[in-house]
């Protein structure tokens, strides 16, 4: 009984001091391609870059002490932050107070979705999601994650579109407009790094030697070089009329959404009262602060867009940086931008952009310690998309659990693998974590090292927690760029184009329900959770067709006495009788089908 409570006192049995030594070079190993890609999976969510090491501090422990895989590596990963990115954004802006309270609540309730499954014993509900579903929605999301990542590659800024395709050609607009170059630079000699270095030697932690080569460079050339000056200092009167129009706009925005929260509790209270004539009031009211928001939020986007694409040089006067709308004529020197995000911007200390983004400052130290507050309201909008993050995310840990099981042998148990990361996720968003998965790079590497149990997990949460405590400093000129690469690097291996051939080779309509799952996920996209239920959908009404039309085969007599399908083995049938074999389960939604197929065979038949 104390070995189902705490599974991880069997590592001990037989555990020696060389064992314990591989633990502690493979947890190591681990950590340091981790801790980067963390960073980069949690832009992908839309969280600020720290939050990704806050997601690899206590997950990848708590997963490992409380799971059956002694190998699975568990953390960030892409498939789940883009998933996190697509539920949220319909709830807060990104990056914004209430955005990381969410994704934190997110994690509680994907946790607790996991633990419950693992206790009741409920994993196989894991196989809704089928392979052909599976392999579509993958590719897909490989596909958008890499193209998410493109305005960072090229040093663009883009508000989101209400559709991802619509998004991209809004980065290539503003790319042919302008590219930071030494950006792009940054970015593809991050990409040669990564990739000679995996040719040369795969064991040589090549995402981490990257980051470090591009950070060095980025200090030592001034890469992200902003200046914060006053308004006045910007000598553009139509700029200066632009910003004014864009906080206008934006500041105009918060007063609506006060004034709307307080209807939408109106309307709930007279909902509870029963008051009809209330309830149409609210709701009218509601309809038209809505549109309103949306108009106000259309304006911001123009102005916004504007600011943007606004290109200044620069001039000192005065030993005073002065900034002038670009001429085409003007093509030497730093080109400088204005750095706007979502908030209004501050015309007393204006942020001037001269070179490229980078991480910035990270804080220090570990995440306090406390309860996601609890919001009815929000768990039940963001239910279905824990749902689905969770099935997604085990398939994703146990697929990989299994590959590794089938090297070392190791006996797997797929509820227990679910109260693992179940428990990571609750103990994880109590340290300020979002939804974490096993990855399937990482775990790579786990076993390449030679990990014996899932105490090198333990070595890997340790080495994150130095980092957080000593080491945040020295991130702070990590390229944006880099981390783009990072992601886009990794997302490759998502690509399996294999998957379609041999789903349409198993069965015709598998392959069909895989593309028809791949281009829902694009096209619906960032609404990824449309693309998941198309595919499943079509999978269930494939089944239920199936089921209702079962092959019902006419037997004969074979050479060894033993009956067989007379059509498959070209036999010989009787005149008179028709021995039949119902292949599937007779249920009163096939009755019918099978009274009509021996209907069939009796008119057939001599009497």
């Amino acid at each position: 009984m104390l070995t189902k409570i705490f599974p991880f006192i069997n590592w001990f049995k037989n555990y020696d001091k060389s064992a314990l030594q591989t633990d502690l070079l493979s947890g190591l190993t681990v950590a340091l391609v981790l801790i980067p890609q963390s960073m980069a999976y949690a832009q992908l969510a839309g969280l600020p870059p720290y939050f990704g090491l806050y997601a690899s501090f206590l997950p990848p422990m708590v997963a490992a002490l409380f799971g059956s895989s002694h190998q699975l590596a568990t953390g960030p990963v892409a498939v789940v932050s883009l998933m996190t990115s697509a539920s949220l954004e319909p709830l807060a802006t990104a990056g914004s107070e209430a955005y990381i309270a969410y994704a934190i609540l997110l994690a509680l309730i994907v946790g607790g979705f996991q633990f419950s499954l693992g206790v009741l014993r409920l994993g196989v509900v894991v196989n809704f999601l089928s392979h052909p579903v599976v392999n579509g929605f993958t590719n897909a999301a490989a596909l958008i994650i890499a193209s998410s990542q493109l305005s960072k590659i090229f040093g663009v800024y883009v508000d989101k579109a209400l559709h991802h395709y619509e998004t991209i050609i809004r980065v290539v607009e503003s790319a042919v407009h302008y590219t930071h170059w030494p950006t792009v630079f940054m970015g593809v000699l991050a990409f040669a790094i990564m990739y000679g270095l995996k040719r040369l030697n795969p064991k040589i932690p090549n995402v981490l030697v990257a980051v470090a080569v591009t950070t060095i460079l980025a200090w030592m050339i001034g890469f992200e070089h902003n200046a914060v000056v006053d308004i006045a200092a910007v000598r553009s009167p139509e700029a200066a009329e632009t910003i004014e129009k864009y906080n206008r706009a934006v500041l105009a925005i918060s007063p609506l959404a006060e004034e709307r929260k307080r209807m939408s509790e109106s309307l709930d209270k007279a909902k509870t009262e029963g008051d009809a004539m209330n309830v149409l009031e609210a709701e009218y009211r509601i309809s038209v602060i809505n549109v309103q928001m949306e108009r106000l939020k259309e304006d911001a986007h123009i102005h916004r867009s504007r600011i943007r694409d606004t290109l200044f040089s620069g001039e000192e006067e005065n030993g005073v940086m002065a900034f002038f709308p670009k001429t085409p004529e003007a093509n030497e020197g730093r080109t400088w931008r204005i750095k706007v995000g979502n908030g209004p911007v501050d015309p007393a200390g204006l942020t001037m952009m001269g070179g490229g983004a980078v991480v910035g400052r990270i804080p220090k130290g570990l995440p306090s310690l406390t309860v996601p507050k609890i919001n009815l309201k929000v768990i039940l909008q963001l239910l279905p998309y824990a749902a689905i993050i969770s099935l997604l995310g085990f398939m994703e840990a146990i697929s990989i659990a299994k590959a590794m099981a089938a090297k070392t042998g190791q006996r797997l148990d797929p509820n227990q693998e679910l109260i693992g990361q179940g428990l990571g996720n609750i103990l994880g968003a109590i340290g300020k974590s979002y939804p974490t998965s096993g990855s399937f790079s990482r775990s790579a590497v786990n076993l390449q090292a030679g990990a014996v149990s899932g105490l090198s997990s333990v070595f890997t949460s340790t080495a994150v927690v130095i980092v957080l405590i000593f080491f945040t400093p020295l991130l702070y000129h990590l390229p944006q760029s880099v981390l783009a690469a990072v992601i886009m690097m990794a997302v490759i291996g998502l690509l399996n184009v294999s998957g379609f051939i041999h789903a349409w080779h198993s069965q015709w309509y598998d392959g069909l329900i895989s593309v028809i799952s791949f281009v829902a996920t694009l096209v619906f996209a960032p609404h990824l959770d449309k693309g998941i239920m198309v595919g499943v959908v079509l999978s269930l009404l494939v089944f239920l067709y199936k089921s209702m039309r079962p092959t019902v085969a006419s037997l004969s007599r074979s050479e060894d006495q033993a009956f067989r399908d007379s059509m498959i083995h070209d036999l010989e049938q009787c005149k008179y009788i028709d021995l039949v074999r119902f292949e599937g389960p007779l249920f009163f939604a096939n009755a019918s089908y099978l009274e009509d197929q021996i209907n069939d065979r009796i008119m057939q038949k001599k009497n």
